[in-house]
């Protein structure tokens, strides 16, 4: 009887993963603007030095993003397999799919104001309104 655990299997895993974030980074023009998004974000995190707390809010945001648009793109990809022709129902798994994303990152986007204009106001006040 073979291990229950195998470090073989859990890396092959990790690979078939990475696979999947690769190809949607190159092949998907959305996960192409949430990659930019997330880059931006992390680095106005550092710039304008939010709290761990509020670091943790935008990594959770950055990633729930990321894996709705790869969830998207499986389900599109999944509907042009099953049918290559115009389907009303396939029409709208696609758009439902699409608006789960859509919601998720406004979600991302409204948390993002609330963490980073205070700290943006805060230092075009220092600057300019001394």
């Amino acid at each position: 009887m073979g291990s229950i655990f195998s470090f073989k299997k859990l890396a092959q895993s990790f690979g078939y993963a990475f696979n999947g974030l690769g190809r949607a980074i190159r092949s998907e023009q959305n996960m192409k603007v949430h990659i930019i998004a997330a880059i931006a974000a992390i680095t106005g995190g550092f710039v304008l030095r939010i709290s761990t707390t509020e670091f943790i809010a935008v990594l959770i945001c950055i990633g729930l993003v990321i894996a709705f648009e790869m969830f998207n793109t499986a389900v599109e990809k999944l509907c042009d397999f099953v049918s290559v022709e115009r389907h009303t129902q396939i029409k709208v798994i696609k758009d439902l799919s699409a608006g789960a994303v859509l919601i998720m990152a406004i979600i991302a986007f409204i948390i993002g104001l609330v963490i980073f204009l205070p700290k943006i106001y805060s230092c075009f006040k220092q600057t300019f309104l001394v």
